[in-house]
Parts: structure tokens; C-alpha cells; sequence
């Protein structure tokens, strides 16, 4: 028998008794009570997996491929209306023209590990909020009083896009390179000068005196390193086995244990004039010689990510070393030169007319088979027609590596900290893409044997048979005849720097060539606004301190809450069983008693006291 009975708010009872249920229910009711009991706690506890599992698992899959997918789909319009968004602007002051950049990150996440997630603003169209003037800012070095209404126009195109609430804490920063670096010093004091005076007054920008400079090379290439490997995710440091680490010995604790952490990406750039090679160099470097170590001040650079200068899992130690004159034109330039020279002095000493006259023209072997050229000095001109021989190509062209036997040393001697080839991983940029897919279509990984026999192939073409394939368009749509015509050089040049200069190995397969990365051109501005924005996380995680302790109370115990009443519902299910169970013995016990005594007294007999 279930009885039910409540005093408030009104006396009532309710009772059922067994003995009017329906037989099975009577045979059975113990079978049927405890498997809809522990039905109704396996569906209770899966109901809970379902929900913790989607809520704290996606957050978790959310925050390890939140960086990959969301640069592969992100091209949605910025929201200018959330007020939680933050922004900041870059001007890319270059040789050849200012291009301005305006970036956005939401409020910092509080978890002083995590970096900010920066991004490139998008306008309603879902275009990137990029401009582009010309010429380059040291055009007016002789008139740095016009600077400032030079750059005028691209600051008010940035000011039309933020919203103008933001723009007292938006941050601009002006970064000029290599155009402005080869001025007289008092020519940049003066065109900087301007720019910090006239700025603030027509623009509510967050714009003070270190926020307008001329960086290095260096500092250039530390900020294309730290873009690629933003946009790559090799910051955020997770616990996920599939990622490759790397054992780092973080600068300035020698004494301290190793640590490991995600691998970052090496970059190799080669463009028309400079090489550019930057890696991390997670181990303690050793040097040859005390001049050496002090060569190698200059190149490596140490620096934080971290917005907390005493946390070190964002530290790093970067190999950066730009080289002038080993661009592809450089280079091509450097040995028509050489070729000219030594052809014109061979001619003085032998009597005779090589390269004179296109009858008797020079056998280049970095041209393709029968292509013709002509090189210019000093108002005389040499004739030259290819012979498209790579291998030969690739020996005449080893010398202008400037190698040194000193160890640990590349181009020009230059000193080089090893690199791990097993555990290592770059991307080839600019040069190194166009070479592998312009004409060999080989771009992404890279392969050395397999791109050798695509360039021997391509070289010993006849030029006929590579322009007609060129009319029937078989090749990319931005090459063009000069690129046909001096693929043989550039590809041997590109493999040479590879693997003689920078000394990687033939059988070394972690290299890929990229023009983009995520169908993005990654600019060296992006590592400049998140390297300098640094430390603004420490405001929102401030401010998230100072709202006390009950909302994070309320977030760390949502979990809890849900483990919390999932027991206690348990245990009021089990105490409902066991009284049922209780009352169901006691009921039973009473019939036998009533039983018992009935029989006695048909019989004429006193009923026997039965222990209770």
C-alpha cells in the first residue's frame, strides 16, 4: 500500500493499495519500479553528458580550430555595431607607397595565457579595409612639412570605417621600412617630426611619440614571423597530441627546465632585391667565436608575446637575416654582370667575338633552349641564347653564395644557428612560390627531386615549343615572357640559396610554398599590431577581476550544479525505493499475521502470540 498524505495548505490523504492493481502490476511491481527507477537515471545522466559534452566539448574543439577555420571563413562584414570590439590601424610606409591596415579583436577571453585574436577588419561589402597610395613617404624628404597631408587621406579612410566612439582608444601605429631607412638620419627625425605634431591635431587617435618610427629589418622580419605563425595557431598552446612540439629552453632561464610547446614555422622570402630568412631557435645557441656572438646579437631577437612579462610561455628567441642582392632580379642582374665582364676579358685575351653579335652569340645554360637575350654596360651589348642546361647552370651560379668554411655560417658567411631538419617546418614565400607554380605548377610541398626534374625538364625545352604553350594559356595567369624566360635562372638560383646557402638538406620535405596562407596574403603589419598590442589584455583582465567574485562564481560552478543535482536526484529516487521496498515487507508481514490468526480461530483455538 502507498499512502500519500499532506497537512498543508490542506489536510488530505490519498492511498493506493496493491490489491486492486492489475495482477502483473502485484507480481512484478519490485521489477517494475527499479527498472523504471534506473531507466530514469540513464536517461537522466545521459540527458547531463549530452549537454556538458556540447557545451564545455565544443568549446574545446571551438578553441583548438578556432584559428584555422576561422581564417578559412571568416570573410563576414565586421560588426561596428558591437561594443565589445576593439581596433587598431597600421600604416605600412614602403619605398614604393603607404598602405594603411585596420584590424579588430573582440575583449580579451581573461585567461592571461591566451593572446588576442586579432583579425583584418572587413567592410559591408566583406572586403578588407585596406588603402594604398603612392609614391613612398620618402619622396618628401625635402619637404617633410608635406608628410602629413600625404597621409591625410589614408587616416581618413581609416576613420570613416571605425566607429567614431572607438577612435580615442583605437591605436595607430606608423611603421615606415625600407624607403625611409636608406635617408639621412635628420631627414627621418624631421618627416617623423611632422607626422607627431599635425596628426593629433585632425585625428582622435591613440597616437603617441612611439608610435610613429622607422623599424629594421630585423624588426620587420620578427613581424612577418610572428603574422604566419598567428595565423597558423602555432601560439596557442594546447595539450593536443596531434600538434608537433618542440622542446624550447626559454631565454633568460637557463636554470630553469625546458618546456614544450607548440613548433612554430620557420619563413623564407625571397623577393626581386633581398632574401629574408626568420626561425625560432628553440635551444641555446653556442658560437664559434666572441665575434661571432657578437655578430649574432644583430640577428637573433628575444621577445615576449605574453601581456605578462613574468609568465615565459610566450617567449621567444627568433633568427632573422635579411640579404641584399639575393633576390631572383638581384641575382640575375649579379650575373649577367659576371658573365659580361669575364666574356669581354676572354675576348681581349684570346681574340675572340663571343656574345658580339647574335650569330656569335654567349651560350648561357640559365636560359631555355634557344631563347635569345641581350645584356647592356657602358653603351656595348652582348648577345646571349640559351642552352638550357640546369646542372651547369646550377654550378656557374654556386660562387655568388660568398659560402665560407667558418661553421654554422650561410650567405656570405653570415652566421646561421643550426636548424633542426627532423623536427622543423617553413613556408617559402614570394620567389619560392613563383618558381614551383608559375610554370612547374609544383607549388605546396615542396619536393627537391622532384622539382629538379621539372626544372631540367623546363630548361631543355626549346623556346618555341614554351611559347606556344604559353599562348594556349597552360600556365599561371599572372606569367608572363619574363617569367618564361627566366625560369631556368630563378629556379636554379632558388635552389641553390635553399639548399648550398642555407644548407638544407636534398632529402628535407617540411618545406611549402605559399603565396597566401588560409586564401590570405599575410602582411608583416598584422605581427606588428598584435606584438605591440601586447599588454592590452591586462586591462580586460582587470576589469574582469574587479567585478567580483560572484559572476565567477556563477560560471565556475555551472558544471558542478549539474553533477550536484543529478546525485541529489539519484539519492531521493533511492530512498523512495527502499521505503516502497520497506512498506512492501511490513504489508506482507501483516497479511501472514492476519492470516495466521484467522485460522486459530476457526479452529476454537487462542490465536499464539507471534514475536513482533
Amino acid at each position: 500500500r502507498i499512502s500519500i498524505s499532506c497537512l498543508l495548505p490542506a489536510s488530505w490523504h490519498f492511498s493506493i493499495s496493491p490489491v486492486g492493481c492489475p495482477r502483473i502490476l502485484n507480481t512484478t511491481l519490485r521489477q517494475i519500479v527499479v527498472i523504471g527507477i534506473l531507466a530514469a537515471a540513464v536517461s537522466l545522466l545521459y540527458y547531463s553528458l549530452v549537454v556538458i559534452r556540447n557545451k564545455y566539448g565544443r568549446a574545446y574543439r571551438d578553441k583548438r580550430f578556432h584559428r584555422y577555420f576561422a581564417r578559412v571563413t571568416d570573410t563576414e562584414a565586421t560588426d561596428t555595431n558591437n561594443p565589445n570590439l576593439n581596433y587598431g590601424i597600421v600604416v605600412d610606409c614602403g619605398s614604393s607607397g603607404s598602405r594603411i591596415f585596420v584590424y579588430c579583436w573582440p575583449r580579451h577571453n581573461g585567461n592571461p595565457h591566451d593572446l588576442l585574436d586579432i583579425k583584418q577588419m572587413r567592410d559591408k561589402n566583406r572586403k578588407p579595409v585596406v588603402m594604398k597610395i603612392k609614391p613612398g613617404i620618402s619622396e618628401f624628404a625635402s619637404s617633410p612639412e608635406k608628410v602629413s597631408d600625404y597621409i591625410s587621406p589614408l587616416l581618413s579612410f581609416a576613420a570613416e570605417h571605425v566607429p567614431r566612439a572607438k577612435h580615442k582608444e583605437t591605436p595607430l601605429y606608423i611603421l615606415c621600412t625600407a624607403g625611409m631607412r636608406i635617408l639621412p638620419e635628420s631627414q627621418q627625425k624631421a618627416i617623423l617630426e611632422d607626422l607627431l605634431t599635425d596628426i593629433p591635431v585632425h585625428f582622435d587617435f591613440l597616437f603617441s611619440d612611439s608610435h610613429a618610427e622607422v623599424i629594421s629589418g630585423k624588426q620587420e622580419g620578427v613581424y612577418a614571423w610572428i603574422g604566419i605563425n598567428f595565423v597558423l595557431g602555432r601560439f596557442e598552446h594546447t595539450d593536443d597530441e596531434d600538434e608537433a612540439i618542440v622542446e624550447v629552453h626559454v631565454p633568460g632561464s637557463e636554470n630553469k627546465e625546458a618546456i614544450f610547446r607548440k613548433r612554430t614555422v620557420g619563413i623564407l622570402d625571397m623577393g626581386g632585391v633581398s632574401t629574408q630568412i626568420a626561425y625560432e631557435v628553440p635551444k641555446t645557441v653556442s658560437f664559434a667565436s666572441s665575434q661571432q656572438e657578437e655578430v649574432a646579437k644583430n640577428l637573433l631577437a628575444e621577445f615576449n608575446l605574453g601581456c605578462d612579462a613574468h609568465q615565459t610561455e610566450h617567449v621567444y628567441r627568433v633568427y632573422v637575416a635579411t640579404f641584399l642582392g639575393f633576390g631572383g632580379n638581384a641575382a640575375r642582374q649579379r650575373y649577367e654582370e659576371s658573365v659580361f665582364s669575364s666574356t669581354a676579358l676572354k675576348n681581349r685575351l684570346l681574340g675572340q667575338q663571343a656574345g658580339l653579335t647574335s650569330d656569335s652569340p654567349y651560350l648561357d645554360p640559365c636560359l631555355p633552349l634557344d631563347a635569345q637575350d641581350e645584356i647592356q654596360q657602358n653603351g656595348q651589348r652582348m648577345y646571349l641564347r640559351g642552352t638550357g642546361d640546369f646542372n651547369l647552370c646550377r654550378e656557374l651560379i654556386q660562387p655568388f653564395m660568398n659560402k665560407t668554411n667558418e661553421t654554422q655560417t650561410s650567405l656570405n658567411g653570415v652566421y646561421q644557428p643550426a636548424v633542426h631538419f627532423q623536427n622543423s617546418e617553413f613556408y617559402g614565400f614570394s620567389e619560392f612560390y613563383y618558381c614551383t607554380e608559375d610554370v612547374l605548377r609544383m607549388g605546396g610541398d615542396y619536393n627537391a627531386a622532384k622539382f629538379t626534374k621539372a626544372a631540367k625538364d623546363y630548361c631543355a625545352t626549346k623556346w618555341s615549343v614554351l611559347r606556344e604553350r604559353f599562348d594556349r594559356g597552360l600556365y599561371a595567369s599572372h606569367a608572363d615572357l619574363h617569367r618564361l624566360k627566366y625560369q631556368c635562372f630563378k629556379s636554379a638560383w632558388m635552389y641553390e640559396v635553399f639548399h648550398s646557402g642555407f644548407s638544407f638538406p636534398v632529402s628535407y620535405s617540411n618545406l611549402k610554398t605559399a603565396l597566401q596562407v588560409y586564401d590570405k596574403e599575410v602582411q608583416w603589419t598584422l605581427g606588428a599590431i598584435l606584438y605591440r598590442t601586447r599588454f592590452l589584455p591586462l586591462r580586460d583582465i582587470q576589469q574582469e577581476n574587479f567585478r567580483g567574485s560572484h559572476s565567477h562564481w556563477r560560471s565556475f560552478s555551472f558544471v558542478y550544479n549539474h553533477y550536484l543535482f543529478f546525485v541529489c536526484f539519484l539519492i531521493v529516487l533511492l530512498s523512495i525505493l527502499l521505503y516502497l521496498l520497506r512498506l512492501r515487507r511490513i504489508h506482507r508481514r501483516m497479511l501472514r499475521n492476519s492470516s495466521s490468526a484467522s485460522l486459530w480461530m476457526e479452529e476454537g483455538l487462542a490465536p499464539q502470540k507471534i514475536p513482533g
